[in-house]
C-alpha cells in the first residue's frame, strides 16, 4: 500500500465516495490507486471549476462531503471561485490538491506555489501530507473537519512522494462532530422577546432550509410570526405541500422597505443581512433604524431543532400552511422568464433539483415556480457566477433518481461550460436551460444604481456579448448534449415537456428579447 492507497482506502471508510478530477502529473499515483478501491466514483472535469462547483452540488444534496483532485496551487487556483460558493454555502467538501515533492520544492519548478496560502481563505482546514505515513490519518482527519461549523472546505495537499512512497497504515475511521442545541432557557427568553416586539421577523439560514425547518417555520407563521429567509441559500426546500417562507430582497432599498416597522430580527443559523454591494447614499446594512437584531444562534447550531423549540414555546400549533400544488396553463406568445417559469413549473416532476445561476430571469422562475410540485432549489450563496452547471453535475451523481434542472444566464454559462462535456460523458439526467439575451444584463442594471451613469459606446463594449453571437446549439451539440433553440413560449413548454419526461442530458437555449 502507497500513500495514494491509504488516501482513497480512508476517504473511502469515511463516507466521501466520489471525486470530482482534473489530475496533473504529480496526482499520477492517485489515479493509479482509483483502481484498486471500487467504493469511489471518479468524475473527470474538464475545468478545475466545474470539479468545485459539482463537488458542491454533491455536498448540498448528501450532507456528506466529495472530494476533488486538483493539479497543484494553479489548478486550485483555477476551482477558486466555485470553492468560494460552497465555503458560503456550508458545505462539506475535502481538497485534494496535489504537491511537488517534497525534495522537489527547493528547486521552484514552474508550477511552484503556495498552495497553503491560496487555500487557506476558503478552507477550515488546510494540512499537507509531508510522509507517505501522514497521508491516512491527515485525510480522515481532513473529513471530520470538514463537517465543522457551518461545514465547510478541508484541504490536504499532497506531495507526490507522499503519493509513491509505501505507507504503513490507513487512516481511522473518525465520529463527525455534531451540532449544538440552544438551551431551553435561551428558547424561552427568545418567546418572551418575541411576543413582546411590536412587529418582529425571524430571519434563518443554513439547515433551516430544509424540509424540517420550512415545517417549524410554517408553525411560527401560523402562530402570526413573519418567517424570512436569506436572499441566496444553499438549499431550499420548496413546492406544494411545504410552507413559503418570504425571502430577503437582493436591493438593499427594497429589502429596507419590505422590512419597515420592524422592531425586532431574531437571527438563526444567520447574521445580520447586509447588502450585496455598496451604493452611493445606500445603507449596507440591511437592518431598520430602532430594529434590534438578536442571534438564536449561529451557524454551529441545529437550527430546525431550534425552530422546533421555538414554535413549541410560543404554544404554535403542528399543522403550517402550506402551498397548494397549482400548475399554471401552457404559455403563449414571446419569451420572457415568467413564462419560462410557468413552463417549468407544469413539467417539472415530483422531487426535482434545481440550480439556479439564472441571474436577472431568476427571480421570475422562482415566483412562477412557488406552487410546483415538491422541488429542491440550489441558490448562488457566494455570488460567484459559473456554478449553474457544475452544481447540477453534482447533484446528478448523487441524485440519480431525481430530475435535474440547471438554469443559466449566458455569461453565467460561459464560466464553466465545460461542465456540459461531463453531463454528456456520465449520462446525467440533467437540463440545462441558458437564458440569451446576449448582454450582462444585471451589470447594466448596476451601472445605473452605482451612479456610474448609463453606459455609452465604450462601455457597451463590456456589456455586451452580441458581437459575435454566441452559437449555443451547435456549441452544446459539439459536447455531446442534445441541444435545441426556443424563441416563443410554445416552443420552450415543448421542449420542457420532452426533457422532463425524457432520461439523459438535454439542453435548452432561451432566446430573450
Amino acid at each position: 500500500m502507497n500513500g495514494a492507497d491509504a488516501l482513497i482506502e480512508t476517504l473511502c471508510d469515511n463516507g466521501v465516495t466520489a471525486c470530482f478530477a482534473n489530475p496533473g502529473t504529480s496526482e499520477m499515483q492517485f489515479v493509479a490507486a482509483l483502481d484498486r478501491e471500487p467504493r469511489m466514483r471518479p468524475v473527470l472535469c474538464l475545468f478545475e471549476g466545474v470539479a468545485t462547483g459539482a463537488a458542491d452540488g454533491w455536498g448540498r444534496m448528501t450532507g456528506t462531503p466529495a472530494c476533488t483532485l486538483l493539479h497543484l496551487g494553479a489548478g486550485y487556483a483555477n476551482g477558486g471561485a466555485n470553492l468560494h460558493n460552497a465555503r458560503r454555502a456550508g458545505t462539506p467538501l475535502v481538497n485534494v490538491i496535489g504537491d511537488h515533492a517534497t525534495y522537489h520544492r527547493q528547486f521552484d519548478a514552474p508550477l511552484n506555489s503556495d498552495i497553503a496560502g491560496w487555500a487557506a481563505p476558503n478552507s477550515l482546514w488546510v494540512k499537507s501530507a509531508e510522509t507517505a505515513d501522514e497521508v491516512g490519518p491527515l485525510a480522515a482527519e481532513a473529513v471530520q473537519a470538514s463537517f465543522g461549523a457551518p461545514g465547510g472546505c478541508a484541504s490536504l495537499i499532497l506531495p507526490a512522494d507522499s503519493a509513491w512512497n509505501e505507507a504503513s497504515a490507513k487512516g481511522p475511521v473518525l465520529s463527525r462532530p455534531v451540532r449544538a442545541k440552544v438551551s431551553d432557557a435561551d428558547i424561552q427568553a427568545m418567546a418572551r422577546r418575541l411576543k413582546a416586539a411590536a412587529k418582529p421577523v425571524i430571519l434563518m439560514g443554513g439547515s433551516c432550509c430544509g424540509e424540517a425547518g420550512v415545517q417549524a417555520a410554517g408553525r411560527l407563521k401560523a402562530a402570526g410570526f413573519r418567517v424570512m429567509t436569506d436572499t441566496f441559500v444553499a438549499r431550499l426546500a420548496r413546492g406544494a405541500g411545504r410552507f413559503a417562507p418570504d425571502r430577503m430582497l437582493y436591493f438593499g432599498e427594497m429589502a429596507m422597505e419590505d422590512l419597515k416597522g420592524v422592531d425586532l430580527m431574531v437571527l438563526v443559523e444567520t447574521v445580520e443581512p447586509a447588502a450585496f454591494f455598496a451604493y452611493p447614499s445606500r445603507p449596507s446594512l440591511l437592518v431598520p433604524e430602532g430594529c434590534e437584531a438578536v442571534s438564536l444562534g449561529d451557524k454551529s447550531i441545529d437550527g430546525p431543532a431550534a425552530l422546533v423549540a421555538l414554535a413549541d414555546a410560543l404554544g404554535a400549533s403542528e399543522a403550517a400552511p402550506v402551498e397548494p400544488l397549482d400548475l399554471p396553463a401552457a404559455p403563449t406568445g414571446g419569451l420572457d422568464p415568467y413564462k419560462i417559469g410557468a413552463a417549468i413549473a407544469r413539467h417539472m416532476p415530483d422531487n426535482a433539483i434545481i440550480s439556479d445561476d439564472a441571474v436577472t430571469a431568476g427571480l421570475p422562475i422562482f415566483q412562477s415556480t412557488r406552487n410546483a410540485r415538491p422541488h429542491d432549489w440550489l441558490m448562488l450563496t457566494g455570488g460567484a457566477i459559473g456554478q449553474g452547471i457544475p452544481l447540477a453535475v453534482g447533484a446528478a451523481v448523487a441524485c440519480p433518481d431525481r430530475k435535474v434542472l440547471s438554469l443559466n444566464g449566458d455569461g453565467a454559462a460561459m464560466y464553466t461550460v465545460q461542465g456540459l462535456w461531463t453531463i454528456a460523458r456520465e449520462k446525467l439526467d440533467v437540463t440545462t436551460v441558458v437564458f440569451a439575451n446576449h448582454v450582462y444584463r444585471i451589470l447594466g442594471i448596476e451601472m445605473g444604481r452605482t451612479g456610474a451613469a448609463n453606459p455609452g459606446p465604450a462601455a457597451k463594449r463590456l456589456l455586451d456579448l452580441g458581437d459575435p453571437r454566441i452559437d449555443w446549439v451547435s456549441l452544446v451539440g459539439g459536447l455531446g448534449v442534445e441541444a435545441v433553440r426556443c424563441a416563443t413560449a410554445e416552443e420552450f413548454d415543448t421542449a420542457m415537456a420532452h426533457a422532463m419526461t425524457t432520461p439523459g442530458p438535454h439542453f435548452i437555449e432561451a432566446v430573450l428579447g
